[in-house]
């Protein structure tokens, strides 16, 4: 346990921190398996809505700090690459 106040200040911080990440990782890990979900069972019009939705949770989870801005936009290109082959065939 930390002796100095703002350590201990600091502790907490981070833990809500931690909180506040892990909860938003998982959302987007939602989104992502709701998208690919819909992308496998063919269904173009639902994959198009979870892709859209999947992008916002990405762009926000950047924004914040969550995940590398690189990350975010890899995973929306995968995304998208993915949507496209359903909905040209």
């Amino acid at each position: 346990m930390a002796n100095i106040k703002s350590q201990e200040k600091r502790i907490r911080t981070n833990e809500r921190a931690r909180l506040r990440n892990q909860s938003v990782k998982s959302e987007l890990r939602t989104a992502v398996r709701g998208f690919r979900e819909a992308v496998d069972a063919g269904e173009k019009d639902k994959a198009g809505e979870m892709l859209a939705f999947a992008t916002r949770k990405l762009d926000k989870a950047a924004s914040k700090g969550v995940i590398h801005k690189n990350q975010a936009a890899n995973k929306k290109s995968a995304l998208t690459i993915a949507f496209n082959k359903i909905a040209g065939a």
